[in-house]
């Protein structure tokens, strides 16, 4: 029971060890992260195209759920960009379709989203995220990054624009240019700019005149904070509101409400696929910066609770007014960076945004939504990583087309059908490269017991016996084309009399392979050639031992693959051929 109880709950593991020194660094490192999240949250709920408050609403109970189940010390959970994106996405046309009110439909995303992500938890299901590669996610996150941005050039610009994919969100930013605002084009660009240059340049400029590392780097986090507050008395004083300048206007000064998702079963259809993409884009995410972070102090993280602790949250978004969240990476590195020692530091940032959430919202009436719009742009750009073009060109091409494909489909078509693409192209290239291994035919280099290659080293062979060497497992995608090789080396040699397959590369056999490998025995045969096999894993003689093919093969298994080829030597005196 005791066992069990650690298991799924992390918090009574670290916080029976919970200190006074622990409470102040958690405590410093929530302040911190509170004054960040504050702007995010609002920014965040404005891309999922949902009211500011439902961003402070998602940031409070995930987060103190992700504290109890969550096994990260470092992980700040709470909305994110590329996730508010896919569930503007989603809930764009499915609830004019399925007649229920957009924000209801984003409480049943995240509703769906938990569900999903703590049976894959509780199911140890967490691999299925392994399916989607790193340059797919790379690809998915610099195409959604640009994405996102163009999206908000429209409050920039103080114009209308529509669109959840490039060409679409440009032809009608193009067509409505007309309408710019001005007075809102300049705030929007200022902060733009007064944001990139305090993430950037903010922190050297404060050390250059004297101000310590602590304060300088605590300033710098906080910058966004200045930018709001200087924008919105900057409307308030001069009353820009009346020009035209949009601002975030009344928010409900309340803690989040209780709220249950609608019970329709044609939303929960429609909303499934777009919830199971959410949860794994969401948890590959998470999971990437919180092994990063725990790397670092050399903690453990838990992939199947961390899985648990992520859908608790989204269940608690569904409850609480909120929409599907996930672990941040701007925001986990500043809680991580700000000295945060447990996961307690992400319920003092909860009590954080709670106490803003019932004291302070008064004062973001007049915050412009220009503003919330550059504060994502900043964010955003700095996941865009066209590099991973050139790195992947220069390593793998099947990779680069990977990446290629996923940006230039999510560009195109959304980041729905960019992910489910990139998702399925990896699958595909991973199935195309693993049904054609690499087989090398090998020799043994003079004075060793070490066989290589015979087009990379100098080697010795012998011209009656074949040593394949297969780098790959064997399944029913590559079997025949082993069958190919083998036929097509054999059969135009009559000197061969054995063949040898070396198998250390070889971790399983399945039955479509076995049968292969019994045809390719009984040809061989019928050629005169004993079929051999050395350096079998454990495992799969395991798994042969249970076949009759051992029985009917025409050769021997050998210990090593040196021991096979002395063994087949031994059959005659001609000394081998260089």
């Amino acid at each position: 029971m005791t066992d069990t109880l650690l298991r799924y709950l992390p918090i009574a593991t670290w916080g029976r060890n919970y200190t006074r020194a622990t409470f102040a660094s958690d405590m410093m490192a929530a302040v911190i992260v509170t004054i960040m999240l504050i702007p995010q949250s609002l920014a965040y709920a404005l891309l999922a195209g949902l009211p500011p408050e439902a961003g402070l609403y998602a940031s409070i109970a995930p987060i103190i759920l992700y504290a109890i189940f969550g096994t990260s010390r470092a992980l700040a959970v709470g909305p994110v960009a590329v996730v508010s994106l896919m569930t503007a996405a989603a809930l764009g046309d499915i609830t004019q379709q399925a007649g229920v009110g957009y924000a209801a439909a984003a409480l049943m995303l995240a509703g769906l989203s938990g569900v999903i992500l703590l049976a894959m938890g509780l199911f140890r299901l967490g691999f299925i995220a392994n399916f989607l590669s790193h340059p797919v996610i790379a690809g998915f996150i610099t195409a959604s990054g640009l994405i996102i941005a163009t999206s908000q050039l429209k409050h920039i610009l103080g114009i209308e624009a529509q669109g959840h994919n490039m060409l679409d969100l440009l032809t009608s930013l193009t067509s409505n240019l007309h309408q710019i605002n001005w007075i809102t084009a300049t705030i929007g660009v200022a902060a733009t700019v007064c944001l990139f240059w305090v993430r950037k340049g903010l922190k050297p400029t404060l050390r250059r005149v004297g101000v310590g590392p602590t304060t300088a780097d605590i300033a710098a986090k906080a910058g966004p904070v200045f930018v709001v507050v200087l924008t919105t008395l900057l409307v308030w004083r001069f009353d820009l509101s009346t020009h035209g300048v949009k601002i975030v206007g009344s928010v409900p000064q309340s803690l989040p409400p209780l709220t249950l998702p609608p019970m329709s079963s044609e939303l929960v259809a429609q909303l499934l696929l777009p919830a199971f993409l959410i949860s794994i884009i969401g948890f590959v995410e998470s999971i990437s910066v919180a092994q990063t972070l725990a790397a670092k102090k050399r903690q453990r993280i838990a992939p199947d609770q961390e899985l648990i602790g992520l859908g608790a949250a989204n269940v608690a978004a569904s409850l609480t007014g909120g929409f599907p969240v996930t672990g941040g990476f701007s925001r986990s590195v500043v809680n991580f960076d700000a000295g945060a020692q447990t996961p307690a530091a992400g319920a003092y940032t909860a009590v954080g945004l709670a106490i803003a959430a019932v004291g302070l919202t008064p004062l973001i009436f007049f915050l412009p939504k220009a503003t919330l719009a550059a504060t994502i742009i900043v964010a955003v750009l700095s996941l865009v990583d066209f590099g991973i073009l050139k790195r992947s060109w220069q390593y793998s091409k099947s990779d680069f087309a990977a990446v290629l494909a996923t940006i230039f489909l999510t560009l195109s078509l959304g980041v729905e059908a960019g992910v489910s693409a990139g998702v399925g192209l990896s699958i595909l290239l991973h199935l195309y490269k693993s049904s054609r291994p690499h087989i090398a035919e090998v020799g043994l280099i003079k004075g060793t017991e070490h066989f290589r290659n015979i087009l990379r080293h100098s080697v010795t062979t012998d011209p009656r016996v074949v040593s394949l060497r297969v780098d790959e497992s064997l399944y029913f995608a590559n079997a025949r084309f082993l069958e190919d090789c083998i036929q097509n080396r054999v059969a135009g040699d009559p000197h061969v009399r054995h063949v040898i397959l070396q198998c250390t590369a070889i971790n399983e056999i399945d039955l479509s392979a076995l049968e292969s490998l019994e045809a390719i025995n009984e040809r061989l045969h019928e050629m005169n050639v004993k079929l051999h096999l050395s350096e079998v894993k454990g495992p799969v003689m395991d798994k042969l031992e249970k076949s009759h093919f051992l029985a009917e093969l025409t050769g021997q298994v050998f210990l090593t693959q040196y021991e096979a080829a002395q063994a087949t030597a031994a059959n005659y005196s001609e000394p081998p051929k260089q």
